[in-house]
């Protein structure tokens, strides 16, 4: 069984997490948020095993161009789904699922060696 990788293919932390998937041989499938937008089944899925925190990113461009309206959106599962969804860009990447389900989110060289073997 291969992980999934989901994020955007131009991030640069998305090419270290690709590059190091293929330096240790783990398979992966890469889910690019451009080309397939995030279901609200996929958000609900990292939301019960994440915490809102972990999945928006607060620190990128497109968090900080939000109106106030919209950023106190993303103070509630319920409210930042569908913005996400919309604005994909602000979901922290990546965010990797494993093969036993386990999800990881942001770049953590050991953790990712830890569970991706």
């Amino acid at each position: 069984m291969s992980s999934k990788i989901f994020g955007i293919k131009n991030c640069n932390t998305m090419k270290k997490t690709i590059n190091l998937f293929e330096k240790e041989g783990f398979s992966y499938e890469f889910v690019d948020y451009k080309k397939q937008k995030p279901s609200l089944e996929l958000l609900e899925k990292f939301l019960k095993k994440l915490d809102l925190d972990q999945v928006v990113n607060r620190k990128g461009m497109t968090y900080r161009k939000l109106t106030e309206e919209e950023k106190a959106q993303t103070e509630n599962p319920k409210t930042a789904i569908p913005l996400l969804q919309e604005k994909s860009s602000m979901i922290k990447r990546p965010i990797i699922e494993f093969p036993n389900g386990e999800l990881l989110a942001g770049f953590d060289e050991e953790a990712i060696l830890a569970k991706g073997k």
